[in-house]
């Protein structure tokens, strides 16, 4: 009897590893939102696009995002499965373009790396917070935008030194390497070089807010909302947003009939109410109420 229940308890511990082998980071099959989904396209063709061409032969998206940003890109970490707004924008593109979600490799690639990890085709497409501007364009291209955010602050509840960027001096700033909120900090030199305080990723950042070990977390207010909604005793948005931030799906440069094709999925999603659903489903939750930028073609 005894090396029965041995022999069970190893089976039993096997399948527990199995299981959380199954949601790791970037493993295939990860589901989507229960209340979420989107009819996978068939047929689909998108003539002189090598990225779509690459995606075909595999069968398969590898889709970067982020897994530490609540209500944008989060993973649970006992599931493994993947949950935000920019997933679910990520899920409604690929199946557009005839991927289902079993379809999909998550890839989480940190803010410092995008550029790098679209040029080298280590995805696909990238959804995660991405801001549109002129220098990444030199490296990579943009679907979109699919959402307006802007930068704010995320101070402790108790606070109220720290009422906007004007209030930063001589304050301990933390975000994220490589990030466009953390230049904009030290272009506009809203505190000392010695007081920016960067991690690679948000979460440790607002670690360090809730030790005291910093002041302020800066980047976009959608960011930090996520934050401020799962600690609501602790944990507070300035509200003074000073900034904005183009959310986009990076692709890679010099594909234009995939980037063409990525901005007719998202306008799509903005006329025939998906966009809409997808928002209250994740990023409305907070209470803040939103709605579809216009699409900027180039």
């Amino acid at each position: 009897m005894r090396t029965v229940r041995v022999v069970g308890v190893v089976l039993a511990i096997a399948a527990l590893l199995f299981g959380a082998a199954c949601g790791r980071e970037g493993a295939p099959g990860a589901a989507p939102s229960a209340q979420l989904s989107y009819p996978v396209a068939a047929n689909v063709q998108v003539p002189g696009s090598p990225t779509f061409a690459k995606m075909q032969q595999a069968g398969r998206v590898r889709m970067g995002v982020k897994n530490d940003q609540p209500g944008l890109g989060v993973q649970d970490p006992t599931t493994g499965q993947y949950s935000g707004f920019d997933i679910e924008i990520g899920r409604m593109v690929a199946a557009g373009l005839g991927f289902a979600p079993d379809k999909i490799d998550y890839v989480v690639v940190p803010s410092a790396a995008r550029e790098d990890a679209i040029s080298r085709g280590d995805v696909d497409y990238y959804v995660g917070t991405y801001t549109i501007n002129d220098n990444r364009k030199q490296r990579v291209g943009f679907a979109g935008p699919y959402f307006q955010a802007g930068q704010d602050l995320l101070v402790r509840a108790d606070d109220t030194s720290i009422t906007g960027p004007q209030t930063l001096q001589n304050k301990k700033v933390c975000s994220v390497t490589g990030s466009t909120p953390i230049q904009r900090v030290r272009q506009q030199n809203l505190t000392q070089p010695q007081n920016v305080v960067e991690f690679q990723n948000y979460s440790q950042c607002v670690d360090q807010l809730v030790a005291n070990q910093v002041d302020a977390v800066t980047t976009d207010d959608a960011i930090l909302k996520g934050f401020a909604a799962q600690d609501p005793q602790r944990l507070k948005v300035v509200g003074q947003v000073f900034s904005q931030e183009p959310y986009g799906i990076g692709v890679p440069r010099d594909d234009i009939a995939f980037r063409t094709k990525v901005n007719d999925l998202i306008a799509q999603s903005e006329t025939d109410g998906t966009w809409q659903r997808i928002y209250d489903a994740t990023l409305g939750r907070s209470g803040s109420p939103a709605t579809p930028p216009a699409v900027q073609r180039y």
